[in-house]
């Protein structure tokens, strides 16, 4: 038997650390399920002080595959599942060759947040994305009512389907029982949400505008999208705090594969960066406070990090089988070959300390040799970090030919659309022959001994890549794509 070692979370061991507490003396419990295993302090205003022992944490190991990787294709053209579009909204703009051409570049998309007045925030950055029109997209008057994390699902979903061939007028021509929509996101509608509690403590519960609960829950973004185009088939969301986007293109794969639907457009969106946004994780101490410096501040496996950036944007896949997108000829990008999901079951933030999680996540998804890129979660937090590479280095015994690379490092990390975008650059790495760099890679920490591709894009052809993303609550999720092969 092997044991397994080693996992990964949204943020890192940077959450709910013993340290100061915050500004209101409160530090809140680590909880595993739903016990709660370290002292919660509340305010002292006469309150009650909670105390908890710690449950002991039972030694899991399983066995390690000693050749892990591609899963075999799937023979069935029915089963098999392809790659017919892409579509995002992002710090670099909407189009995803522009998108790329940024990320090979080296650029960063990190800059001073000015959507709101942060000045008295002790975090002043994020990837924040500037000027966002969605004209031709949505109507004025819808989308002054939309919140941002709706608007970027309907211009990022609209693309999609253009870029699949998949426009009104060759919509209004299929089977729309047959096409789904399932596009997840972490905080839903946040602005919507924080406008509608402001409204209601200010001016009272008559001046709630009737838009505030639809608005605010994490449905509507598959819902919005099908009423715009009218797609009938299996609708709904998926809520994994930063790995919803890979839960999204699992489940839809799935509905595929069981004969439920023909293509499914999924991904993930989110746009939390706004007042509750930022200064609930400033409140968790996850983010990178290098205000000096927010073209530095995400750093992957670099020995300065000291936690993520904010970012925001949306990732959207329209996927198809196989047989359905031979039929009407369709332009095939790249092929889906499966995934996994797991939960760690162990904490609300902080990633598992024997790493079962990750590694069997990795090893669910995964069969034959083939792996050579990896587009790691890699958050630039202080023990997520670490724990991915090592899950990956316990999985993969040999990496000498992986690359693996940190997408966050320069659009900041989109929580609940990290893993569509990350997706999107993912296929651009299959379908260009180079993969983009890791920037800010001054001092790799030593442990990391897969090539991380450090500041400078690579040449690498890709056989087949994994894209992990994972979430607070202990969500493991990991996605297997490679070049389409008839």
């Amino acid at each position: 038997m092997a044991g397994i070692v080693v996992s990964g979370s949204c943020s890192s061991s940077l959450l709910f650390r013993n340290r100061e507490a915050g500004a209101n003396g409160a530090s809140l419990a680590h909880y595993s399920g739903l016990r709660a295993v370290e002292t919660m302090q509340l305010p002292s205003s006469g309150m009650t002080r909670l105390s908890y022992s710690a449950p002991k944490i039972r030694t899991i190991r399983a066995m390690a595959s000693p050749a892990v990787s591609a899963p075999k294709r799937e023979e069935d053209p029915k089963k098999r599942i392809v790659i017919s579009g892409m579509g995002l909204v992002s710090v670099f703009g909407n189009d995803i060759d522009h998108f790329y051409n940024k990320l090979l570049a080296g650029e960063s998309g990190i800059t001073q947040i000015d959507r709101f007045d942060a000045t008295n925030y002790s975090v002043r950055f994020a990837g924040q994305i500037h000027d966002f029109s969605s004209k031709g997209y949505i109507d004025g008057k819808n989308d002054r009512r939309l919140d941002d994390c709706w608007r970027y699902c309907l211009v990022a979903g609209r693309r999609a389907l253009d870029d699949a061939n998949l426009g009104s007028q060759v919509l209004d021509k299929m089977d729309k029982t047959r096409i789904g929509v399932l596009v997840g996101t972490g905080m839903g509608g946040l602005t919507a949400f924080s406008n509608g509690v402001e409204a209601l403590i200010q001016k009272g519960y008559k001046k709630i505008t009737p838009f505030f609960i639809p608005y605010s829950i994490t449905n509507m973004g598959s819902a919005l999208l099908a009423i715009d185009t009218g797609l009938m088939g299996p609708n709904y969301s998926i809520s994994t705090a930063c790995a919803t986007a890979n839960y999204c293109f699992y489940a839809a794969a799935n509905h595929i594969r069981r004969g439920e639907a023909d293509i499914m457009v999924a991904g993930g969106t989110e746009a939390a960066i706004m007042p509750t946004g930022i200064g609930g994780f400033i409140a968790c101490r996850a983010l990178s406070q290098r205000n000096d410096e927010p073209k530095r501040a995400s750093r992957p496996w670099d020995k300065e990090r000291d936690g993520f950036v904010m970012g925001e944007g949306c990732g959207i896949l329209v996927m198809e089988s196989l047989e359905h997108a031979m039929k009407r000829g369709a332009n095939i990008i790249a092929e889906y070959l499966g995934g996994a999901v797991t939960c760690d079951a162990h904490h609300m933030t902080d990633p598992r300390s024997d790493g079962l999680g990750v590694s069997s996540c990795i090893i669910k998804s995964l069969e034959d040799a083939g792996v050579n890129y990896v587009n790691a979660h890699a958050t630039s937090t202080l023990a997520g970090d670490l724990a991915e590479v090592n899950a990956i280095k316990k999985v993969f015994k040999n990496t000498s030919e992986i690359k693996m690379n940190g997408t966050k490092s320069m659009i900041g990390h989109g929580l609940g659309a990290a893993g569509g975008l990350e997706a999107i650059a993912t296929i651009k790495a299959i379908t260009t022959g180079w993969v983009h760099p890791t920037i800010n890679q001054d001092n790799l920490e030593p442990d990391v001994t897969i090539d991380t591709v450090p500041n400078v894009k690579k040449q690498h052809e890709v056989n087949v890549a994994i894209s992990n993303s994972f979430g607070f609550g202990g969500h493991n999720s990991v996605v297997v794509f490679a070049p389409f092969k008839p």
